[in-house]
């Protein structure tokens, strides 16, 4: 099975089978991937499901990395993917009696549940290996009760922009390097290509649009590199369902809030935190690179080891300084958005 099988339509031989290759390595090369942030948008995600959600699949869910935050007594929490080696990791890891999610090995074209059976869908980084995208969010509008809520959390292409050759430099370059870690560094070629196909955001809300969503809120991190959308299905909540719109802890561009209401405080503390910890992350990095410098020369690395030294270093430098001058200057100007 050749690396282009991945992105013809309904690949989920080809998915599995490289997930399954890379999945003793695949959580740490994302944190290493995301600059440690992957944790924190996870927990944006689980915010964007409404607490009261009964019945929650969380689909493409890998090694289950995104299970534990879904978990409440009295909800059942199910996890599906196309790969039998990353179950088996989440399995070892969350599974168990009790209220542990449950997991199964599933297509998301053709997901095991009957219609309008779910409270809410959760997806964190799954959406783009889904092709064709339309009719994979159709499938989820069906298993998702009218009103019910679709939480997607994705790594985008870049923006148009000031910082957007930043931006598409790591992605075409540096996700391949640190790939080289992996038992298949092919995936990782193929992570990058999948970025730039899924677009910068626009082009996946017009894919929600036509399933019959309504965006309800858009966040973006680091600077535009991960996306998250809070979109809830056409038609009117069951009455006692308890689906309602995400709390205000999930922020986003599309949710409206007054001035003067506790989410107006609460965002302002946000962005002087984020602020706060990514000043604090710059000097780190910063005072790294120079123990870097003076120290890598006399450290038995091989040249490309040497080279992911300095990318990993310089490259984070840069980010997390273009962060922290981010959010000081939405600070600054008042802004009460994530």
């Amino acid at each position: 099975m050749s690396a282009n099988d991945r992105f013809e339509p309904h690949a989920a031989r080809a998915m599995a089978s490289m997930f399954d290759d890379v999945s003793g390595r695949y959580d740490l090369l994302n944190r290493l991937m995301t600059l440690g942030q992957d944790g924190a948008w996870r927990e944006a995600m689980w915010r964007g499901v409404p607490d009261d959600a009964r019945v929650v699949l969380d689909l493409c869910t890998g090694s289950g990395v995104s299970l534990p935050g879904l978990r409440r007594p009295g909800r059942v929490v199910l996890g599906m993917d196309v790969s039998l080696a990353m179950l088996e990791v989440a399995e070892e890891r969350h599974g168990g009696p009790g209220w542990s999610p449950r997991l199964a090995c599933a297509d998301a074209f053709h997901i095991p549940l009957r219609g309008a059976s779910l409270d809410a869908v959760t997806v964190a980084f799954g959406v783009r290996n889904l092709r064709p995208r339309a009719i994979a969010m159709l499938e989820v509008a069906r298993v998702l009760k009218p009103g019910g809520v679709l939480v997607v959390l994705e790594a985008a292409a870049p923006a148009p922009g000031p910082l957007q050759p930043f931006h598409a430099f790591w992605v075409r370059h540096m996700i391949p390097l640190l790939g080289r870690l992996s038992p298949d560094p092919s995936a990782y070629v193929y992570l990058s290509k999948s970025i730039f196909d899924f677009g910068a955001g626009p082009e996946f809300e017009g894919d929600l649009e036509g399933a019959g969503f309504t965006v309800q809120a858009r966040s973006a991190f680091l600077l535009g590199a991960t996306r998250l959308w809070v979109a809830r299905r056409a038609g009117a909540a069951a009455p006692g369902s308890g689906v309602r719109n995400a709390s205000p802890g999930a922020g986003g561009e599309g949710a409206p809030r007054a001035a003067g209401r506790p989410g107006v405080t609460e965002a302002r503390a946000w962005l002087a935190t984020s602020a706060v910890i990514s000043f604090a992350l710059t000097i780190g990095l910063a005072w790294g690179l120079v123990v870097w410098i003076k120290r890598n020369a006399g450290l038995p690395l091989s040249a490309p080891e040497r080279a992911l030294g300095w990318a990993l270093l310089a490259g984070g430098l840069l980010v997390f300084g273009l962060r922290t001058l981010y959010y000081a200057l939405r600070y600054a100007a008042g802004s009460t958005g994530r």
